[in-house]
């Protein structure tokens, strides 16, 4: 049976951490460690080789150090204690007030999108999110909060697999929001976690109405490891005043609207 492109994503992270560990490994054992074919190993090298991650040589592969950017951190309990925390409060409120009464809304695992909660009051709304972190965040009753299930990205605790796919194929929102680790013109948006892109891919495609990206300002003009989507994907880029003019140019060329907010509100 064919693999799921979410099966597909989680075992290339699993891959490539392997990778970052032993530095170099041949194709034989890592086909071993991760349980697939050396026909899937081979093809796996061959993706990461077109993205620069690896070089091949003949029964294996060598990582090359200093392409493979860190994750994003951990969104935590409590996103409010984070440095750029005025940054994410600002974008998070201005996007709250795009959501209308009777929406149905795609929330990422963004930490930027979660506060948005505090800032949601006195609509009926319905919200589909694959970070399990809005377990006990405090939001107000008229808000229904519908978890995509999965499994859990442990470092992130957000919610990827075939299930929490399954779950957003299901459903026709009508706005998207999305955080993300990078965005720029040319490479579209970007993440630190592969597995993640296959939920952010679906979000995007099963959105009727308006999507868009909630971007600190140092996201900007920035790509990171994993592509979520071309530019051509999202409707606005919400993000705080004094990010790269010439990013946010290219990306205003490209068709899309940009908000800047001031930080702090």
């Amino acid at each position: 049976m064919k693999s799921s492109k979410a099966v597909i994503y989680q075992r290339q992270q699993n891959f490539l951490k392997l990778l970052q560990r032993e530095k170099t490994i041949e194709v034989e054992s890592a086909a071993q460690e991760l349980g697939v074919s050396t026909t899937t190993i081979r093809r796996d090298l061959q993706e990461f080789e077109r993205q620069e991650l690896v070089t091949r040589f003949h029964g294996g592969a060598q990582f090359i150090a200093g392409t493979l950017q860190e994750e994003d951190p951990p969104v935590g309990g409590d996103p409010k204690a984070r440095i750029d925390r005025s940054q994410k409060e600002a974008i998070a409120q201005y996007a709250a007030g795009l959501i209308e009464d009777g929406d149905t809304i795609f929330m990422n695992s963004s930490s930027t999108a979660m506060l948005m909660l505090d800032y949601i009051k006195d609509k009926h709304v319905i919200i589909v999110t694959n970070n399990s972190h809005v377990i006990g965040y405090p939001h107000a009753p008229s808000i229904t909060i519908i978890l995509t299930g999965g499994e859990i990205y442990e470092r992130r605790r957000s919610l990827i697999g075939d299930f929490a796919l399954q779950t957003l194929s299901k459903i026709n929102a009508d706005k998207t929001f999305l955080g993300v680790s990078g965005i720029s013109a040319k490479s579209g948006i970007t993440t630190s976690v592969l597995p993640e892109t296959a939920i952010n891919e679906m979000m995007l495609r099963h959105c009727h109405g308006d999507c868009y990206v909630l971007a600190a300002r140092s996201k900007i003009g920035h790509t990171h490891n994993f592509r979520s989507g071309a530019i051509r994907h999202i409707h606005t880029l919400i993000t705080c005043k004094g990010g790269d003019r010439e990013a946010l140019a290219e990306i205003a060329a490209a068709g899309i609207r940009i908000i800047e907010v001031d930080e702090g509100g």
